[in-house]
């Protein structure tokens, strides 16, 4: 599939996806570096003319049939060409160098904004992780790419055919100095082309794998249980073993391109005597003059090697660059996640109906066949062991997630006709894996809705409910801590981490509130103490726990339970408990632990 969407992607439809976007950055600073551009090509032809100018003008003045003056006169146009040629390009070169950066900068930003519109259930794909990785050195190479185009139509174009308009007025069969040096190195370039590309495809899997070894080594995140269990020589030699097979594949491209060249260059070197022998052959039949001669053969290593630069160092940057610029344009057309409904439905009712979904890539559903309704202003509870589909079912009632089969409505509308933005208005949310953003406390806090003024008192009020407490010695300058040793801050412990996301959710404007099992790293009775804050927080919104904890869960107004994948009870507590079943279960296996800790139980259940 993808090599045949690499096909279809070729120079033309590239350059009408990425020129329009680049030309918008600064339509006037763009138009005046291509005016110059072209100036600066033609001057670069013009030297030609100039040469012959001067060296018949000199021979004039040797065979006294011309004064000095005429000699002056050349001199001072060749000097003048060459003044102009080296102002002009380093005027150029600037240009293009800040237009450069300033697509480099809207590319990457494209990139981020396209993927924040992705679906977030598109990154369950791998297939997805690998373009996304691909597109962004595909933005770079997109970048180098067009550049190359814009040096190639803008400059050289210019002055070959200056220079090709030169040698058909001395003597049209001398056109074939251009074809005879072009042809052979642009074959050599579209079969580098087609090699490179296959090595984007073929390495990009590869190279997110050493990319992640390397993390896992190196990266602060895994630095402390890599060493203390011994792992930094494990992924060491698993990122050398990624590393060296994406090595091995660029190698081995490079050799057969490099092979194709050498036997393309022969050919060139024996065109280019050829091309020497006939200019001499003119000359001696007397078809051009000495000047001429002496201008093209002094200009025809010029451009032999400006040919060379053009077809072995551009236009092989353009064919290196191509497989992965056709990565980013791919990228840019992944579908959108969008809806027709822009507008948030009122907060009401969130239905179940019949849904099924399926992670990409797995034959076996995650969630099957589930109805329920979550009311408005409902407490439900979700139980199940690892794997029951918790967190999917969560996923799916918050709208990250669009079902495979059936439908989820929310207050009656269906969630794929809903824009997501729209969708997520009103919701917030606390998961297991949370967020530990390098930044100061308060805005830890205040990123969950930055439409918001993050004054101290709701602040306080916010992290009171959490069991965060500003005043603690760890925050050392209260809500303005930095919560980064990297940044000259602080770090806290798992469960002050804890209670800072759970504080997060808790500052968001909301209608319904998921705690998706966030409360790991603290102690079962600190873990009752937030969910009787939760509680209380939550009266007259919709809310969801996610815990494996059964004892925490009977604050709640109901209890689903997950089994395998599919919602097998559906009550209150007393309910659940009195009938034979998987809640019965997974209540008297934790039983015990409740019964030996009174205090805890008796806390839980004042809450009802």
């Amino acid at each position: 599939m993808k090599k045949k969407e690499n096909e279809k992607l070729n120079l033309f439809l590239l350059l009408k996806t990425i020129t329009p976007k680049i030309i918008r950055i600064s339509p006037v600073y763009f138009w005046i570096a291509v005016a110059i551009s072209i100036i600066h090509g033609l001057f670069w032809g013009f030297d030609i003319l100039v040469r012959q100018y001067f060296f018949d003008a000199t021979a004039s003045f040797v065979g006294k049939t011309a004064e000095f003056r005429s000699v002056l006169l050349a001199f001072a146009a060749l000097a003048f060409t060459a003044v102009m040629t080296q102002l002009l390009n380093g005027i150029s070169n600037y240009m293009w160098y800040v237009l450069n950066m300033r697509k480099m900068q809207m590319f990457r930003f494209e990139i981020n904004a396209r993927i924040r519109r992705l679906s977030p259930e598109v990154f369950e794909n791998t297939e997805t992780l690998d373009d996304i990785n691909k597109a962004g050195m595909g933005a770079g190479a997109a970048v180098e790419l067009f550049a190359v185009i814009e040096i190639i139509l803008c400059f050289y174009l210019p002055y070959f055919l200056f220079v090709g308009w030169y040698l058909f007025s001395l003597k049209p069969l001398f056109l074939l100095t251009i074809v005879i040096i072009f042809i052979p190195t642009a074959l050599t370039q579209l079969i580098r082309a087609k090699v490179f590309s296959k090595l984007e495809d073929e390495s990009a899997p590869k190279r997110r794998e050493y990319e992640y070894y390397e993390k896992a080594v190196a990266d602060r995140e895994y630095l402390k249980e890599t060493r203390l269990l011994g792992g930094f020589a494990y992924f060491k030699e698993k990122f050398s073993e990624s590393y060296r097979l994406c090595l091995k594949l660029r190698m081995r491209a490079e050799f057969r391109s490099s092979l194709f060249e050498l036997s393309m260059n022969v050919i060139t070197i024996l065109g280019y005597f050829g091309i020497l022998y006939m200019l001499f052959t003119a000359l001696m039949a007397g078809e051009i003059t000495v000047g001429a001669f002496a201008a093209v053969f002094a200009n025809m290593g010029m451009l032999y090697s400006i040919m060379a630069e053009v077809v072995q160092m551009h236009i092989g940057r353009l064919a290196q660059n191509f497989g992965a610029t056709i990565n980013y344009v791919r990228f840019l057309e992944l579908p959108e996640r969008s809806g027709e409904i822009k507008k948030a439905p009122a907060w009401g009712d969130i239905t179940f109906q019949d849904v099924t979904y399926s992670y990409p890539n797995t034959e076996r559903p995650a969630l099957s066949h589930v109805s329920f309704t979550l009311r408005r202003g409902e407490t439900l509870a979700i139980v199940g062991e690892n794997g029951s589909g918790k967190s999917t079912l969560v996923r799916l009632l918050s709208g990250l997630y669009l079902p495979t089969e059936g439908r989820v409505l929310h207050n009656g509308v269906d969630t794929r006709e809903i824009d997501p933005e729209a969708l997520y208005q009103g919701t917030t949310a606390v998961f297991q894996k949370y967020q530990r953003y390098q930044m100061t406390l308060r805005e830890n806090l205040a990123i969950s809705d930055t439409a918001k003024q993050a004054d101290s008192a709701q602040l306080e009020e916010i992290c009171k409910m959490a069991g965060c407490d500003s005043a603690d010695a760890s925050f050392t300058n209260g809500y303005d801590t930095m919560l980064s040793r990297e940044f000259d801050g602080v770090d806290l412990s798992g469960g002050q981490w804890q209670r800072v996301a759970i504080a997060r959710g808790f500052y968001r404007n909301h209608n319904l509130i998921i705690l998706d099992e966030p409360t790991a790293a603290i102690d079962p009775y600190e873990e009752t103490r937030v969910y009787n804050r939760f509680a209380e927080l939550s009266r007259e919104k919709s809310a969801v726990i996610v815990t494996h904890r059964i004892g925490s869960v009977r604050l709640a107004d109901r209890i689903l339970v997950m089994q395998d994948g599919h919602a097998v009870q559906l009550g209150t507590h007393e309910e659940l408990v009195q009938k034979e079943g998987e809640y019965r279960r997974l209540w008297e296996a934790q039983e015990q632990w409740y019964k030996e800790n009174p205090e805890q139980e008796t806390d839980a259940v004042s809450v009802n």
